[in-house]
């Protein structure tokens, strides 16, 4: 969800919002001090238009001023905003997590995987009975993670529909590409421009207030996911919301799947009959788990990506 209003930023304006996972706090922030007044689906809606406002108003006042500068002080201005919105968020809503909880329609299991050893694994929905439970393995999936999928599907499909079947997407993809042509005809290109960095911002803040009552509402929520989007992006490619999409799944499963592993360079060179003793050159490393280094997987792919396909999985530039 993070990754599709970057892409749509970074391909349509060329512009790296370093900013951009600040954006989604202030999404999770803002909608919490929202749901006591309005109620959760409400502050669905009222919080990314809010952050949308807030990320045009960035880009007319200070991101436009700097624009005609070139990459590194759009770089510098948008790292800047996220130390500033850090900042105020500290201030204003304290350091600490705040108790922003999912709705009672999101609370509890969207399915049960249940394993028997008689019956071998079955699907139940919603939360299985504790007498099924107690004669097998059950393993829950949140509500909340259902619907966070079912968002990030939506979104991704309204995107490319807008991008790719309306009127307002072929302006919005020509202002890129050919702005003296737009504005020849009658389009005001750094209104359109303003209007897709909002977009993107609010989306991020979509994301925020999902994630929000999905993981922990705090101040450093930012930094946890700031990073790794800019991984799906560049491994998808710039541009290319199916290869964000694809990059995702991908960079999600490298995070997750070695967690279940157990295996080291080590014992899978013993597997092919080369021994590994201290006196090995690299033996600390080779001693590692798979789940020891499986964070910096994701960065390792990136950097292989950026050795042998610049342009990303599904990118088409290689800029």
């Amino acid at each position: 969800m993070l990754s599709a209003g970057l892409t749509l930023i970074f391909s349509m304006m060329g512009v790296l919002n370093f900013a951009h996972a600040s954006f989604y706090m202030l999404g999770a922030y803002i909608a919490y001090s929202l749901v006591g007044v309005v109620g959760f689906w409400s502050a669905l809606l009222l919080a990314p238009l809010g952050v949308g406002l807030l990320g045009a108003g960035f880009e007319r006042f200070a991101l436009r001023r700097v624009h005609k500068f070139g990459h590194v002080p759009e770089l510098l201005i948008t790292f800047g905003l996220s130390y500033v919105v850090l900042e105020l968020v500290q201030l204003v809503w304290g350091r600490t997590a705040v108790p922003f909880t999912p709705p009672p329609a999101l609370q509890g299991s969207a399915f049960t995987i249940v394993s028997s050893p008689a019956q071998g694994f079955s699907v139940v929905l919603g939360r299985a009975a504790l007498a099924l439970c107690d004669a097998a393995q059950c393993s829950t999936f949140p509500l909340t993670r259902a619907f966070m999928m079912a968002v990030a599907l939506l979104m991704l499909l309204a995107l490319w529909l807008l991008l790719t079947r309306t009127r307002v997407g072929l302006v919005i993809q020509a202002s890129l590409t050919h702005p003296e042509m737009v504005e020849a005809l009658g389009h005001n290109v750094p209104r359109v421009l303003m209007l897709v960095f909002g977009s993107g911002c609010a989306l991020a803040a979509l994301a925020g207030v999902i994630g929000g009552i999905t993981f922990v509402t705090e101040p450093h929520m930012a930094a946890i996911v700031g990073s790794i989007i800019f991984v799906v992006v560049v491994v998808g490619g710039v541009g290319s919301l199916a290869g964000a999409f694809i990059a995702s799944l991908v960079i999600g499963l490298l995070q997750t799947l070695p967690l279940t592993v157990d295996a080291s360079l080590a014992s899978a060179l013993a597997s092919l009959g080369v021994t590994v003793s201290p006196d090995t050159p690299g033996y600390p490393v080779l001693r590692l788990a798979l789940k020891d280094v499986a964070q910096i997987l994701p960065y390792l792919l990136m950097v292989l990506m950026l050795i042998f396909r610049p342009k990303g999985l599904l990118g088409t530039r290689e800029d």
